[in-house]
Formats: structure tokens, C-alpha cells, sequence
């Protein structure tokens, strides 16, 4: 008789997961505390607009292939791919900007009209960067972390010094540009960390951004989300909504027997939970706990954020479909996160407009905006904090994209640290999980597998591989072969 697993949560890692174990024999039900799946990537919809919740950026489709063929399918079976060009702007002030192409020659060429002799450099940069997505995404991240030897293999002996320095020095050794600089350390914030703080490894973002390009699902992320489900139910996973999950039950032998999910108790072999990882063990016993609080306060947690997804009765000029608004001090905004966290003075902000792309979004006419400043966690949220922060950014993005918009906007809705929390059970209310910093990579970030309790194991941004859409898919898929091997179907 098939094995029963209950995933708590239904966002990309869990996902993953469920396709896995489904193919695999297991007979998986996945559990949403909240009406509608897609964990942070959920859809929201309203007055005819239409905005992903969360993330927004579709990097290295590498691995939504690589994911895809693993159940002998493609991407396009199930969504519209685009390519966007530019990928990306950086707006640095008044008719200041740089436009990220989706051809490297031309980013070479944008380099060497701003520093002369930064196209050479930016070359060798990007052949090393190469080099380290070439080991990293197709081997090293593939890797369940359960062991520091996993690390350890010619190519990456070859490159350990990459793992003693940073991308800020490295950066900071080449470039002289203030502008170009700050396009450099941009893609590794993805990761959740300062660049003085992310080693030189990690430059492999910088080639899923210049090498691999910026791309667009139709319909948005949520479309990703869709067609997973879609494979999903193909294979036979059950999926339930409202579903909160109350506790985990133990039993006499440290193992899992059951999940009580809205007041009833069901029996089960195995729960794997891509549900926020310290939130997960409340619902054990103490005894049954692997990590304390101390050991989670003293993390270093990528950023929370504010959101506003707004509604305007107009089209906007002087956009693209990714924006970001660099016209502040970079560094001071970091250290506002990650040094002496506080609410920033002048944050730095990101825009997206879908409507540009993909129409359908947007009634016609219209434009949907999703404006998102990154925030320390666990930081005070009010309303009057909201309001007073979109204002400041509402103000500067008039004035650097030369329109007046406040008045054309029908609605405005905001999500904040309180929202993640909420809604996610988000620790600190982080919206991207736990910084890949040094001493919090691979092996030795917290476990796919409880150390404490048989049957119970964990996926997601909190563990391996680490924050981000290509690597939650990634372990949904490492978290599977974990149990296969310690609990064949």
C-alpha cells in the first residue's frame, strides 16, 4: 500500500516536491492554510488587474527545464516564455539610466561608453562568472547538504579562494563607476545578503543575469505556479486549501503518525513541510525541536519588504517591465537592513509593470504596478509607516520618469512584515528566507531531514539550497530523494 505524506504549504519547493513523490508512488496531499496556492507566489486580482504577490523575476530557466524534463516535459508545454529586452533599467536620477540588454555584446558596450576599459573587465568577469554557474546550479546546488564533503571536489578546490573573499571587493578591484558598480552587486541581493557579506562564488548571478537574461511567463509567476499544480493533479497529488495545520504528531518511537489540520487528526506516514522551517517545529513538542530560538535569532535572515500593488486609469511612460530606482545612497540602504536595522531614510525601490508586457494584466488603458522597498525584518509596521513610504517613493518616481501619477491611481493595496507573518507564518516576517552568507551555505544550513523526529523533513527558502524561485524547485527535488532513500515507497 502507497505511503501517505502531507506537505504543509503549497509554494514552489512544495510543489517540487509533490510532482516528485507522486511519481514516485507516494500518495501526497498537499495542505494550504490559506484559500489560494502558491505560497508567496499567489495571484492577486482585483478591479480587473492582476499582480503576482511575491516574486516577479524569472531567472535561470535552466532550472524550470531541468525540472520540467524530469517528468518528460517542458516549460512551453504549460506557459508562454518571453524573453525581455531590455531585462531590466537602473535609473540613477533625471535622464539617468541604464538599460539592461538581453544581449551580453551590448552590455559589453553600454560598460565601455560609461569606463572606458570596463568591457575588457567585465569580460573576465563574466568568463568567471560563467564558470561558477557551470559548477554551482548544474552540480553543487544539487546537493541534499548533509555533508561538508559534498563541497569538495576538484573544480570547486580549484576555486576556494572565491569562497574567502567577496563580491563587493571584487567588484569594488575592477570597476571605478559608481553606476556600474552598483549593476554588479544588484543580482546577488537575490541571495539575501550584502555583497561585502555574499562570497565571490556567488558571482554566478551575475551570469544568470548578463549570460542567461530576464524572462516573462505569461500570465506572470502565478503561471508557473499554475502549471506545477497542473502536472501535480496529473500525477495524483490531492491539494486543500484553508487547511491550517495545528500540530505534528510523535510518537513513543520519535516517529511521525499523524497532522491535525483544522481541529481533525489524520493519520500519516511521512509530513514534509515547505511551510516557514522555525514555524514548523512549534508544532512539535519541545522535546522534538532541533533548533532553539537563540539559534534562529541569531541567523542572518534576508530582507522583509513593503509591497504596493496598484491600480492606475492610464498608461505610464518612461518605464520598462523591471525597474529599479538606485537614485539613493546603495550602501546606506544595506546597512539599514543588515548593520543597524531601521526604517530607511531614502530606500532604494523596485517597480514592475507586467501590463507592458503581457496586456491582459491591466484592463485596457491601465497599468498595474508592483512597487516593492527591501526592509530589515521583524522591523515596526503601521499603516502610518506605509502610507508615509509610498509616498516617498510615489514623489521620486514621478519626478525621475517626468509624469504625474498619484492622482490617476484607482487603488492601492500594501503588504508588509506583519502580512508575512500572517499569512506565511514567516519567522521575523522575512520575505526570502535565510542569507547565503559563508557560514550559512549548503551543510550548513538547516536540515532537509529532523535529526529528531523519523519521517519528518523540511524544503523551502530555510534550508538547502537557499532563497529564490530556481532553488526552491530545487529542493523540492533534493528533499524527495532524501526520502526515497530513507523511506522507499
Amino acid at each position: 500500500m502507497a505511503k501517505t505524506v502531507f506537505i504543509i504549504g503549497s509554494g514552489f519547493s512544495s510543489l517540487s516536491a509533490s510532482c516528485y513523490l507522486a511519481k514516485a508512488g507516494y500518495n501526497v496531499k498537499v495542505l494550504e492554510k490559506n484559500e489560494s496556492i502558491g505560497g508567496r507566489a499567489r495571484q492577486y486580482k482585483h478591479k480587473g488587474f492582476t499582480f503576482d504577490m511575491g516574486p516577479s523575476w524569472y531567472w535561470m530557466p535552466d532550472v524550470f527545464e531541468r525540472f520540467f524534463a524530469d517528468f518528460d516535459k517542458s516549460p512551453e508545454e504549460y506557459y508562454q516564455l518571453d524573453k525581455l529586452n531590455p531585462g531590466y533599467q537602473v535609473i540613477f536620477g533625471e535622464n539617468d539610466n541604464f538599460k539592461v540588454s538581453e544581449n551580453l555584446e551590448e552590455i559589453y558596450k553600454a560598460f565601455e561608453t560609461i569606463e572606458e576599459g570596463s568591457s575588457v573587465k567585465l569580460k573576465k568577469f563574466i568568463n568567471k562568472a560563467r564558470s561558477n554557474y557551470d559548477i554551482a546550479i548544474k552540480k553543487l546546488v544539487y546537493k541534499p547538504g548533509e555533508s561538508p564533503l559534498e563541497l569538495v571536489t576538484s573544480e570547486t578546490i580549484s576555486k576556494l579562494g572565491q569562497f574567502f573573499s567577496n563580491i563587493d571587493k571584487d567588484v569594488e578591484k575592477d570597476f571605478s563607476n559608481p553606476k556600474l558598480k552598483q549593476i554588479l552587486k544588484f543580482p546577488v541581493l537575490f541571495l539575501g545578503a550584502r555583497p561585502k557579506d555574499t562570497p565571490s562564488f556567488y558571482s554566478f548571478m551575475n551570469y544568470a543575469d548578463f549570460g542567461l537574461g530576464t524572462w516573462h511567463p505569461k500570465g506572470g509567476m502565478f503561471s508557473v505556479v499554475e502549471a506545477m499544480k497542473t502536472l501535480a493533479t496529473s500525477l495524483g497529488v490531492e491539494f486543500q486549501t484553508d487547511a491550517n495545520v495545528e500540530s505534528i504528531g510523535v510518537n513513543d518511537k520519535n516517529e511521525v503518525e499523524s497532522i491535525t489540520v483544522n481541529g481533525e487528526t489524520h493519520e500519516c506516514d511521512l509530513v514534509l513541510s515547505g511551510a516557514d522551517y522555525h514555524h514548523t517545529e512549534t508544532l512539535l513538542n519541545q522535546e522534538f525541536r532541533q533548533y532553539s530560538e537563540s539559534y534562529w535569532d541569531k541567523k542572518t535572515f534576508a530582507p522583509s519588504s513593503l509591497l504596493f500593488y496598484v491600480g492606475f486609469d492610464k498608461k505610464l511612460k518612461n518605464i520598462h517591465h523591471h525597474n529599479l530606482f538606485f537614485d539613493v545612497d546603495f550602501n546606506q540602504h544595506a546597512d539599514d537592513i543588515y548593520k543597524n536595522p531601521k526604517w530607511p531614510d531614502e530606500p532604494l525601490f523596485y517597480a514592475n509593470f507586467t501590463s507592458l508586457t503581457d496586456p491582459d494584466t491591466a484592463p485596457e488603458g491601465c497599468e498595474n504596478a508592483f512597487f516593492l522597498i527591501p526592509l530589515a525584518p521583524d522591523i515596526e509596521d503601521t499603516e502610518v509607516l506605509r502610507d508615509e513610504y509610498f509616498l516617498k517613493i510615489i514623489t521620486r518616481f514621478e519626478k525621475l520618469t517626468e509624469q504625474k501619477v498619484q492622482k490617476n491611481i484607482i487603488f492601492k493595496k500594501s503588504f508588509c512584515v506583519s502580512d508575512f507573518k500572517r499569512d506565511y507564518n514567516s519567522y521575523k516576517g522575512n520575505a526570502y528566507g535565510m542569507a547565503n552568507t559563508l557560514l550559512q551555505t549548503a551543510f550548513l544550513r538547516p536540515s532537509l531531514k529532523s535529526n529528531k523526529v523519523k519521517n519528518l523533513y523540511f524544503t523551502g527558502q530555510l534550508t538547502v539550497p537557499g532563497p529564490g524561485v530556481p532553488p526552491a524547485l530545487i529542493s523540492g527535488k533534493l528533499v524527495s530523494e532524501l526520502i526515497l532513500k530513507y523511506n522507499p515507497s
